[in-house]
């Protein structure tokens, strides 16, 4: 697997694969409706696009998901703000190679955060698998970080 810079022609694509990838939410905790902010919208997925924070990750030549990414070079930090694999990929490893991806990617970032609601069991339990410790819980969400 590996990291692209998505294009502007993918953001379709990108999206349909969001709301697949988020629709699946209800089965691991959340409620209909328990979707991130502007998980549907392509109007919020070309902004980063444009703003160069959405990337695609790209497995034997297909797009399987998506990731959105904020560095911060100068505390050389990442905050990776979201990253989903389209459903029909789920449970065959592609999360745990893109945030390996993720992490190859930015090889001067020495810190990666990010945070997820507390009832989503699936992906709570993905970011420990990963490394990430948890660090803070607040208004429904459990803040993670890992270091090199």
């Amino acid at each position: 697997m590996h990291l692209i810079k998505a294009e502007l022609n993918q953001i379709k694509n990108i999206v349909d694969m969001s709301v697949r990838a988020f629709g699946t939410d209800t089965e691991v905790g959340g409620k209909e409706g328990d979707y991130p902010p502007e998980y549907d919208s392509q109007e919020w997925h070309r902004e980063m696009a444009v703003e160069g924070h959405l990337f695609q990750a790209v497995a034997d030549g297909k797009s399987v998901g998506a990731a959105v990414l904020f560095l911060n070079e100068k505390d050389k930090s990442l905050y990776i703000g979201r990253i989903f694999i389209d459903s029909i990929y789920h449970r065959k490893g592609y999360g745990i190679l893109l945030m390996k991806c993720i992490e190859d990617y930015f090889p001067s970032v020495r810190k990666f955060c990010l945070d997820t609601p507390e009832w989503n069991i699936r992906t709570n339990a993905f970011y420990q698998k990963s490394g990430y410790k948890k660090v803070k819980a607040e208004n429904g969400f459990i803040f993670y970080q890992k270091t090199k």
